[in-house]
């Protein structure tokens, strides 16, 4: 065969050859956007001519290095002619996502896009044989233009408003040097400016022209993550275009903010989008208080979001300005104070400083005339036909508008349970979780986001063995759940069985009602009843089983579908502060909210997160700082308690008797790498146990302080809090109901004393006032780290409903630009080993240390650091667990660990195979290549499984391999 180093391929991309229409080598073009839908594309030659975007085309040019890698018959090959066919609708869809309604692609991007298919397919000879191909042909270019005498450049036009005019490249270079400003030690304007030309051509439309240099900034991002900045601030001038009516610049903007606001909300309200109240305020008041110098703090991938899906349209044009956003959501949360425009403007300033941010539902629907501001929902689910359809028309009302969903359906009969009314046989709980799934595909909120719903069901349920098949891929598809989540509600009963090696039974509820309502040590004295009744006959619907096989067959799951999640419903019950008006029966959709249900009840939480690195100043937490984020933050999310619409009355009357809030965190991880301190350590667990400390102690201070405004809540009377029990406290009403079993630290640093005796004196206003969800999307609205995720990796592509985004760690990249190693070749190597530094040789192992990725620190690690927060929170924490090399024996230590270590719930479990990491080391590989499975551009696809390596005694089944940039890794987005 020829060498690849000689191999010569015509690219009939560039020169327009098309075989004949029968021709083998010409197979059919897939894409999701189809035929029509790509009628308003283009493509931009070298020679600035423009033509039609064909598909078909890509299909060529990928066959002929097929063909010149692998010869004539290798090339006509069935295989090749699907992986052409898939490859060229991943190039079309990458393309099209980029521009969804329409535009011009370059050449070079075209074939970018190409190069990047088939190293992702693993041809990587084939990709090396385009590689080479492309740059003989740019030497040849250049070596042809070098022989032309020298010739004027045409002079260009764009349109605008139908009117065509010379291209004005001062004002081209203006907009492209404003966005630089401040950061030119960083980037380089000239590079952008020449990228943006390149893609330009005679008659462009100004639209065009303004996302050309978009796309030349965002194309850089890889290079370094400043370029993120310019590239917002460049659709910052789109925006400001679409919004103001005419191009302005950043340095006019605030003149056009003062006179445009009051005109914004005057608009909103005329097109029924506003609340009408917002008109009481003083707008003029409100629009001086306005900063539009925080227009230029956002990173691309948080102003692309919001712009895509949080500022208010009429017909598709954006009215909404961020700063003006942030107001409005402000407004909307101070409708109820005493002096409104002053607490709007304290609300306006947390949130658009990025000091605090409220989630998306607030985010969402603040000010606006239907206010649904919570975030989650749980309900507990009747054993009646008549309380089962009204759970689901529950769910669907709740899930309408932006409600995450956590359901118990422990209360429902077991498969073959008497039903009296009919004298027949239940179906148990699974046809029905059927129905639940389908109700969630259905209501998608309107459009705005799918359907989020997680069923519990707890371990002694007689059902519990099919409900945790639900999630896989085979047997009856009718006793299947493929769209919802799942989890195990896991009494410590349980995990005593298992860690003793015991049996355990299985009961339908209709038998034993009461257990569903006990917890500690009064469940296990009526649960040895039951099982003392079933030895003696007394009750005929019962299973006994080993307790470590139904446990493994929960890894086992857990490890192959990624459900059901294991969650611990003791911890949750035992330390509750509301113990004593109620049960808590589940979690939530994203396993950090715990809070009681019952048939009368649908518990409600209301959530934001601290960004904690905007709250460090040298190397450490400000606590003066924080202490006045989390006081306005607190009341914030009280006020969203009496302002919020209900779609159903069980959930407003359980909210305003209650009034629980779940204060969380975010930039966990950001903070550690500012302390330069490795997530695989104990300075990392002390400063998770002192960091939580903090964060608790002041929401817990400000719940009192707003008791005394306001009043405590209805049911304080009883509560832990009344009884001067405070979180840290109840860790030892654990170990008590649990009797051993328990492993945590007790230390504590602040003044709790004095929190202590002022809770005596004035009680509380929240039931609950602490949970750390998982802040997926309004992490990425204020550019920091997820909650208190590791690192996913270094470098990634993140594609999510806004399109794709370069992801690069920009404290990596700092500390090595001081080090002299931030290259072209440093970028490669980091696309290779998939965003982490342990086999890049000329990195020095420090920083390897602080900047391990997700997969590489130890899940023992994770486990720590949450078990010392779990400590201080009232509530409960999102908490993934990754594990790289996952066996049996991984799983099982891991998740014993957890539950010695006192942790509530834990949440997905995110595994690698351990041969995931196993890359070719040669030169040439780390230069070109791409993961087979298309890891270094964000990760396999939705729900997407990649076998590894397991204890054939323990575990077998594939691995789960969703990350950040997978359909369904943010469908937590339910919550934030």
């Amino acid at each position: 065969m020829q060498s690849t180093q000689e191999i010569s391929i015509k690219s009939p991309i560039e020169h327009g050859a098309v075989p004949p229409a029968d021709s083998a080598l010409a197979p059919a073009v897939a894409t999701s956007a189809g035929a029509n839908g790509l009628a308003d594309y283009r493509i931009l030659r070298r020679n600035g001519a423009v033509m039609g975007f064909e598909p078909a085309k890509i299909s060529i040019a990928m066959t002929k290095a097929f063909l010149a890698v692998n010869g004539g018959q290798g090339a006509a090959s069935a295989r090749v002619r699907e992986l052409v066919e898939q490859l060229t609708a991943n190039v079309v869809n990458a393309l099209v996502r980029r521009q969804p309604a329409g535009g011009t692609f370059h050449i070079e991007d075209v074939q970018d896009q190409v190069e990047l298919a088939l190293m992702r397919s693993g041809e990587h000879d084939v990709a090396r044989a385009y590689v080479l191909y492309r740059a003989k042909r740019m030497e040849e270019r250049a070596q042809q233009q070098a022989a032309k005498p020298a010739q004027q450049v045409p002079e260009l036009h764009v349109v605008e408003a139908g009117q065509r005019r010379p291209l004005d490249l001062v004002k081209v270079q203006a907009m492209i040097a404003a966005a630089c400003v401040g950061l030119e030690k960083h980037v380089d304007a000239d590079a952008i400016l020449s990228e943006t030309l390149k893609n330009l051509y005679d008659g462009v439309p100004v639209e065009e022209l303004h996302k050309s240099a978009i796309l030349a900034a965002r194309a850089l991002m890889e290079k370094d993550p400043a370029y993120s900045l310019v590239t917002a601030r460049l659709l910052m001038h789109t925006i400001r275009k679409e919004v103001f009516g005419q191009e302005v610049a950043q340095a006019d903007a605030p003149a056009h903010y003062i006179d445009y606001f009051p005109k914004f909300i005057k608009k909103g309200i005329e097109a029924d989008l506003l609340d009408a109240k917002l008109a009481e305020f003083d707008l003029a008041k409100l629009a001086q208080a306005l900063k539009p110098e925080r227009d230029l703090q956002f990173g691309y991938l948080g102003l692309q979001t919001l712009y895509d899906r949080y500022f208010l349209h009429i017909s598709d044009v954006r009215i909404e300005m961020p700063q003006a956003f942030y107001m409005r959501v402000a407004m909307g949360l101070a409708l109820n104070e005493a002096n409104r425009e002053a607490r709007a403007i304290e609300f306006y300033n947390l949130l658009s400083s990025f000091d605090f941010m409220s989630s998306t539902p607030t985010l969402f629907n603040s000010g606006t005339q239907r206010s649904q501001l919570s975030s989650c929902y749980l309900t507990t689910v009747a054993d009646d036909l008549e309380g089962i359809y009204e759970a689901i028309k529950e769910n669907a009302l709740l899930a309408k508008f932006a409600g995450g969903l956590g359901n118990d359906w422990t209360p429902v009969r077991a498969l073959g349970a008497h039903i009296k009314g009919t004298n027949g046989k239940s179906q148990g709980v699974v046809p029905f979780l059927k129905v639940v799934n389908d109700t969630a595909v259905a209501v998608n909120q309107g459009g705005k986001r799918k359907g989020a719903v997680c069923a519990y069901l707890e371990t002694w349920h007689m059902d519990i063995e099919e409900f945790l098949d639900l999630r896989k891929n085979t047997g009856d598809d009718r006793r299947r759940t493929h769209d919802m989540n799942t989890a195990n509600w896991i009494p410590d009963m349980f995990m005593k069985r298992v860690m003793e090696k015991g049996e355990w039974t299985l009961f339908s509820p209709s038998d034993v009602p009461d257990l569903h309502d006990k917890f500690g040590k009064a469940f296990e004295e009526a649960y040895l009843g039951y099982e003392a009744k079933a030895a003696r006959g007394e009750l005929k619907l019962f299973k006994k089983l080993p307790a470590m096989d139904l446990w493994r067959k929960m890894l086992s799951m857990l490890f192959e579908t990624g459900h059901p999640w294991i969650t611990f419903k003791d911890p949750c019950n035992i330390r509750s502060p509301q113990q004593h008006v109620g049960v808590v029966h589940s979690s939530n959709l994203c396993t950090e909210i715990t809070l009681n249900t019952n048939e009368s009840e649908i518990a409600v939480c209301n959530l934001g997160s601290v960004n904690l690195p905007a709250h460090m100043k040298d190397g450490k937490l400000d606590l003066v700082k924080l202490q006045k984020t989390v006081q306005t933050a607190m009341r914030m999310l009280d006020n969203v308690i009496d302002i919020n619409y209900y779609a159903v009355k069980k959930a407003r009357d359980s909210n305003l008797r209650h009034r629980p809030v779940g204060l969380g965190i975010m930039g966990f991880q950001d903070c550690l790498h500012m302390m330069r301190v490795p997530y695989a350590s104990q300075d990392a667990v002390a400063f998770a146990d002192s960091s939580m400390e903090a964060v608790c102690y002041y929401a817990y201070w400000a719940s009192t302080e707003l008791a005394e405004e306001r009043g405590r809540y209805s049911s304080y009377q009883g509560s832990l809090w009344d009884r001067g029990i405070l979180p840290q406290d109840s860790l030892k009403l654990l170990a008590e109901e649990r009797g051993g079993y328990l492993e945590v630290d007790t230390a504590e640093s602040m003044d709790w004393a004095a929190l202590r005796s002022r809770i005596k004196q004035h009680g509380m206003r929240n039931s609950n006032c602490v949970a750390i969800a998982p802040t997926a999307t309004i992490s990425n609205i204020i550019g920091v780290s997820a909650c208190i995720e590791p690192t996913y990796q270094n470098l990634y592509v993140k594609s999510n409903l806004s399109g794709e985004f370069t992801e690069i760690n920009e404290f990596l990249v700092r500390d090595l630009k001081a080090r002299g190693l931030w290259d072209e070749v440093m970028i490669a190597d980091l696309k290779y080993f998939d965003g982490t530094l342990a086999k890049i040789d000329r990195i020095p192992q420090d920083l390897r240390e602080i900047y391990a990725t997700a997969f590489e620190v130890e899940p023992k690690w994770l486990v720590e650091a949450a078990s010392r927060r779990q400590k201080w929170i009232d509530q409960a924490q999102s908490l993934n667990i990754y594990m790289a090399g996952a066996s049996g024996k991984k799983l099982d230590e891991t998740y014993k660990l957890a539950w010695l270590r006192g942790l509530k719930t834990t949440y997905y479990l995110r595994t690698m195979a351990a041969t995931h990491t196993e890359k070719s080391t040669s030169r040439t590989g780390a230069l070109n290549a791409v993961s087979a499975d298309g890891s270094a551009s964000g990760g396999a696809a939705a729900g997407g499984f990649a076998a590894g390596p397991i204890a054939a005694e323990d575990l077998a089944g594939p691995v789960c391999t969703m990350r950040p940039g997978d359909a369904g890794f943010e469908e937590c987005e339910a919550c934030q």
